[in-house]
């Protein structure tokens, strides 16, 4: 699709940065494959958060879950609510993560 305006979010764009965040870390590794979606900077800034919070997530929530007793999956709740702005088009900013991601230049 060359026909993309490069500052232009699609509708695309929007449920891409939404499923990465819902099938982090899954979606986010093929959307790093997928060469017509990588570049796009709308997918590119969500893929990258969405990929390190899903890498945490899988660290910290068994520890979390094992210590509260199961209410470490309340962070999947959160996750959720990232998907539902980046659908609205909306950018996330992910205390820690998305300063990290910025730093290394992955957004």
């Amino acid at each position: 699709m060359s026909d993309y305006n490069p500052g232009e979010v699609s509708s695309d764009d929007k449920l891409m940065a939404a499923l990465a965040y819902v099938f982090s870390p899954i979606v986010p590794v093929i959307l790093l494959l997928m060469e017509d979606k990588k570049n796009r900077p709308f997918i590119k800034a969500h893929n990258a958060q969405a990929l390190a919070i899903g890498i945490v997530m899988i660290i910290v929530v068994p520890i979390l879950a094992a210590v509260t007793f199961g209410c470490g999956g309340i962070l999947w709740l959160v996750m959720l609510y990232w998907a539902y702005k980046a659908y609205k088009g909306e950018y996330v900013n992910i205390p820690v993560i998305t300063d990290f991601v910025k730093k290394q230049g992955w957004a």
